[in-house]
């Protein structure tokens, strides 16, 4: 089979590797009919992610056809269609009976990361009970290849972390994919109002398309001082950072108000300085963490009731082997106007 291949920071190749087989009764063979790229999948080959190894096939989110099942898998059979949880869970362990999946001791995030990932032809799911969502009949699969990673993300480590409430001020910086998916999913709770922070203009339209009501670009504002203008000097209730730099958490810091939340989203390669001889006294909380999707079953039935709408994150498409232009129109998403790319095997 094909696959898109890690081969060292800033090395990738959509290469021939062998194609999965079942390696223990509790894994399930998927063939892939559509996946995406992650902004995490970018930050895998600038080298942000050493845990990775040469070698390794990318990707961490799709939906296709089970292809074949251990002798232990109950929930599904050769035919279906599945949901790829980006986050491996084997329902067993301590963590897992907690809901933190992301922290499963035979699991968490591995896909793409510590075995091959769903950025081939063919990919190998462990604990498929637990991994795997079925797909309901006639449902958008573009919309669903959002709920293997980013929703999910954005909805637990940006909304929920974050204690967003009906009412509150919050202000997301960052309007990528994941930022975007922030935008979607705190309108689940109702807040007055929430502020896009970006560079890119076009971007910031198309969050308000999707319900900022305020929107500030980097550059031609200080963002600070603009969010210390909008809110009387108090700041934001939640500030929520999606795009894993120090001049973003940065900006977080400085505009949180007395008693709010910062909630880190974004993947950091780098160290941030944590401004605590300003922070101790505002009696702020500051979260981060790596998504454990345990409001998937949730977000699925949200997506089925008409009442969120993730497909229109996607933006481009392309063939399966067209995946190495498809990194190309990612990884200059500004200059492409690329916001989600679907990948159609």
């Amino acid at each position: 089979m094909k696959a898109l291949v890690y081969q060292g920071p800033g090395q990738k190749a959509w290469a021939d590797k062998d194609k999965p087989e079942i390696q223990k009764p509790t894994d399930v063979i998927v063939k892939i009919t559509k996946t995406t790229i992650c902004g995490t999948d970018l930050h895998i080959l600038k080298g942000d992610v050493p845990t990775v190894d040469a070698g390794r096939t990318l990707g961490h989110e799709g939906v296709g056809v089970v292809e074949a099942v251990g002798a232990a898998v109950e929930n599904f059979k050769p035919g279906d269609a599945v949901l790829i949880s980006c986050v491996t869970s084997c329902g067993k362990c301590a963590n897992c009976k907690r809901q933190l999946y992301a922290h499963c001791s035979d699991g968490g995030w591995i896909l793409g990361h510590l075995i091959d990932g769903t950025q081939a032809e063919y990919v190998r799911i462990p604990h498929g009970d637990n991994s795997l969502y079925p797909i309901p009949d006639g449902a958008d699969e573009e919309a669903l290849v959002m709920l293997s990673d980013i929703m999910p993300t954005g909805l637990e480590i940006g909304v929920q972390y974050g204690n967003v409430k009906p009412g509150d001020t919050i202000a997301i910086i960052g309007a990528g994919p994941v930022g975007m998916s922030v935008l979607l999913t705190a309108q689940f709770y109702s807040p007055g109002r929430i502020v896009m922070i970006d560079m890119d203009p076009a971007r910031l339209e198309l969050a308000k398309q999707f319900g900022a009501t305020d929107t500030i670009q980097v550059g031609a504002d200080d963002p600070v001082a603009k969010i210390l203008e909008m809110t009387g000097g108090l700041g934001v209730d939640v500030a929520i950072e999606a795009v894993g730099v120090p001049a973003t958490f940065d900006i977080c810091q400085k505009i949180v108000s007395a008693g709010g939340n910062i909630a880190n989203v974004g993947v950091h390669g780098a160290p941030v300085q944590l401004h605590i001889e300003e922070l101790w006294i505002k009696n702020i909380n500051i979260s981060m963490g790596l998504v454990s999707t345990n409001t998937t079953p949730m977000l699925l039935k949200t997506l089925n009731a008409g009442k969120v709408n993730p497909g229109k994150l996607v933006t481009h498409r392309f063939k399966l082997d067209e995946i190495l232009e498809a990194y190309e129109v990612f990884g200059n998403a500004a200059r492409e106007k690329a916001m989600k790319v679907i990948l159609n095997a």
